[in-house]
């Protein structure tokens, strides 16, 4: 009764469990599509272009006039007025001897439209919206790159997973076969074949081989899990690495040079742009120098009840403002903007020094892993041969229990070493083409290599 009861819940744990360990095929050009277009990075340095563009518009609102308008309705408590300018009428009154009363006030009404315009402030303006819209063109590049970063940060992992993945397969299959051998050995202990120290050695050998799977298996979860986490892919999902980009590693040698890498990188070019934004900030600091001119015209309307309105007041004019002490204020404001910028210029110098070692060191990575591919490749087929004699001279009686089990574990150590050097040549062909700039945009090239 209790196994009644108890069925359709271990059903249902077993349809999620089921459910969880459904992997999700995903190929490296899907993974660097999401991870441009959907991870945080990306979407922060898509962010840093938007304010760019944004600080862009408000330095040119600089450059517009401004125009304000302000008005005021006040309430009096009855004020004494008392006339300080002679009227006509207070000349009859003196004459007759009678006094004018003192108007009544409870209100006064003013208004004001004011209308400024800078004519010419020492280039500032004009400077100030360079270095602004330079700044924005080094910010669009520093996206670029960011993105080229994110890039090659998931194809190292796409790549680490692929390693992890495969060495689960490789193990578990050497672990059937260690299984299969302690199955074997215990038979022959048994009937008195072999010692009982050969045993334990192959149940030994057995466990080792059960400890490197769990430890390959907790680099797959380990792994996965950071791809998930980049790519925003819901929550325990299984991602199945597709083996076309390692199959046939090594195919394609990319052509690079140090002078298109040069020409190329965007985090290179993003400090070009930083060191022309640096030079008109220069510019934007000499226009102290300069007196600014500028057009200003306004209206004015006033009414004191009882006592005076004041209608069609419109005023305009140029005003000029030149603060003299800037000629000696300012040289080290200058100074400032020069070693700023003459720092940018370094800065260009230095990043295109590490951009020539780069490309060399990746180039170099990239054939010493065609290279080792190549001696892998022939170790398989050597650890096979190696483990198949061992094996027929053991079975006579020709070797101990150590000489197999070291030929069957060279045997697993090479399987292992050919499928990571696979990954590692196209990691290694993808790093390449990131230290020249050209992942990206070269990609959809190569997506089928």
């Amino acid at each position: 009764m209790k196994i009644k009861y108890l069925l359709p819940g271990s059903l249902l744990l077993f349809s999620v469990a089921m459910q969880a360990q459904e992997k999700k095929p995903l190929s490296l050009d899907e993974a660097i599509s999401i991870a441009v277009s959907q991870s945080t990075e990306a979407g922060l340095a898509n962010t840093r272009v938007t304010t760019s563009q944004y600080e862009v518009d408000n330095v040119k609102n600089t450059a517009y006039p401004d125009f304000k308008i302000s008005g005021q309705y006040l309430r009096v408590t009855n004020p004494t007025v008392n006339y300080k300018l002679a009227t006509n009428n207070a000349d009859a009154d003196a004459e007759d001897g009678t006094t004018t009363a003192s108007p009544k006030v409870n209100q006064v009404v003013f208004g004001q439209a004011a209308l400024s315009m800078p004519l010419f402030a020492g280039f500032k303006i004009k400077n100030s919206i360079a270095a602004s819209q330079n700044m924005y063109k080094a910010q669009t590049f520093n996206a670029a790159n960011t993105k080229e970063q994110v890039a090659m940060q998931t194809i190292i992992l796409y790549a680490n997973l692929y390693k992890a993945q495969q060495s689960v397969l490789l193990i578990e299959e050497n672990l059937k076969s260690a299984n299969q051998r302690v199955t074997d050995f215990t038979a022959m202990e048994e009937n008195g074949l072999i010692a009982r120290n050969d045993l334990l050695k192959s149940q030994l050998q057995a466990s080792n081989i059960q400890l490197s799977l769990d430890d390959a298996k907790k680099m797959v979860s380990t792994l996965n899990y950071q791809l998930v986490i980049l790519l925003k892919l819901p929550q325990g999902t299984q991602i199945a690495v597709s083996d076309a980009y390692f199959k046939n590693a090594g195919g394609i040698t990319p052509s690079v040079t140090e002078s298109e890498a040069i020409a190329q990188r965007n985090d290179l070019e993003a400090l070009r742009w930083q060191q022309k934004a640096s030079e008109a900030n220069i510019k934007v600091a000499k226009a102290a120098y300069y007196p600014s001119l500028s057009f200003s015209a306004g209206y004015v309307a006033l009414n004191i009840q009882n006592v005076v309105s004041v209608y069609n007041a419109v005023n305009f004019g140029v005003g000029v403002s030149y603060d003299i002490s800037n000629i000696f204020k300012n040289r080290k404001q200058v100074k400032a903007a020069e070693s700023r910028s003459e720092e940018a210029k370094q800065e260009v110098e230095l990043l295109t020094d590490r951009v020539k070692v780069q490309v060399q060191e990746s180039l170099e990575n990239y054939n010493l892993s065609l290279k080792q591919n190549k001696v892998y490749t022939e170790a398989v087929a050597q650890a096979d041969e190696n483990y198949r004699i061992v094996k027929d001279k053991y079975d006579n009686g020709l070797v101990d229990t150590n000489d197999l089990l070291e030929a069957d574990v060279q045997k697993l150590q090479s399987q292992l070493n050919q499928a990571f050097s696979k990954a590692d040549i196209t990691q290694r062909f993808y790093e390449l083409l990131n230290a020249s700039g050209k992942l990206t945009n070269s990609f959809n090239l190569t997506k089928n290599k």
